[in-house]
């Protein structure tokens, strides 16, 4: 199996890209979907967050999500301390999805996955996609997107690996500020590239 991590900047563009990469039949796995499934109600990881961040991050049952996001963007040890929680059980989820692609006979996949350096994955993948975005309108969309102040827009962006760090060990590079069309060209010929490659013989196994 030959895969694919696909990364970049909070409010990047990654989720274009991926809508992209669907449209041209690849397969995408989506961490965020399934940190979000495992953060639901009733979901496997409430019960470890609620033991270590207390109560006052929850409503009832359900998770409080801006209030544990108060809380982790605003301490580095909290937010270290879910990531610690969250990582292992997000990347086990992919690994049976991944391996679930295999015994179909599936060669290649792409895992999205916002934090792939940050968590150290970035060793696990083939090669590494990466959206960039000028930091201004990055900031623009995630305040828009996230109803967010400017000061917490900010937190979140500098909680991430800077985008010069990511672009030094990317292999493809898509510039989101671009016109849709133009994005969605560089992504099919990235595409075409890596299926070709993928059929090689000298592909990695899962």
């Amino acid at each position: 199996m030959y895969t694919i991590g696909l990364t970049g900047g909070i409010a990047s563009g990654k989720s274009t890209v991926a809508a992209l990469l669907r449209a041209f039949g690849a397969h995408v796995i989506d961490a965020d979907a399934i940190s979000r499934a495992l953060t639901a109600t009733g979901g496997v990881a409430l019960p470890i967050i609620r033991a270590h961040f207390g109560a006052e991050v929850f409503e009832g049952n359900a998770l409080n999500r801006r209030a544990l996001a108060a809380q982790i963007f605003a301490d580095e040890e909290a937010r270290l301390a879910l990531d610690a929680i969250m990582f292992p059980l997000v990347y086990a989820d992919m690994f049976e999805q991944v391996c679930a692609l295999v015994v179909r006979g599936e060669k290649l996949v792409v895992l999205e996955v916002p934090l792939l350096f940050e968590s150290g994955f970035d060793a696990q993948v083939d090669e590494i996609w990466l959206t960039v975005l000028p930091r201004d309108e990055q900031l623009r969309r995630l305040m828009a997107r996230n109803q967010l102040t400017e000061a917490e827009a900010v937190a979140r962006i500098d909680s991430q690996w800077p985008i010069e760090r990511k672009e030094r060990r990317a292999r493809q590079r898509f510039d989101t500020a671009q016109p849709i069309d133009r994005v969605a060209e560089q992504v099919r010929a990235a595409w075409q590239h890596a299926k070709r490659k993928a059929e090689s013989p000298n592909a990695s196994p899962p």
